[in-house]
């Protein structure tokens, strides 16, 4: 255990920001398993701009790397562009 108190408030710093990333990583993987599940192609377009939103979003504060996020978006525009 940390004996500092700086050493203790990173601890708490470092929680707090890793609860929220995975609130974030995990409610952007909802966001694409519903883009991936609907079979609406006007409801699919107006809801790509948004999850490419967050999925860029976690890229830039590393939560997931860049490429990663980029091939993301790619597979769901091809998804969206194939209904």
């Amino acid at each position: 255990m940390a004996n500092h108190k700086s050493a203790l408030k990173r601890i708490r710093q470092t929680a707090t920001r890793t609860l929220r990333n995975k609130y974030q990583h995990k409610t952007t993987r909802n966001a694409m398993k519903v883009l991936r599940d609907s079979t609406d192609k006007k409801e699919a377009t107006t809801m790509l701009p948004k999850v490419s939103s967050m999925l860029d979003k976690l890229a830039k504060r590393n939560i997931i790397h860049d490429n990663k996020a980029a091939n993301l978006k790619s597979k769901l525009t091809k998804h969206v562009a194939s209904l």
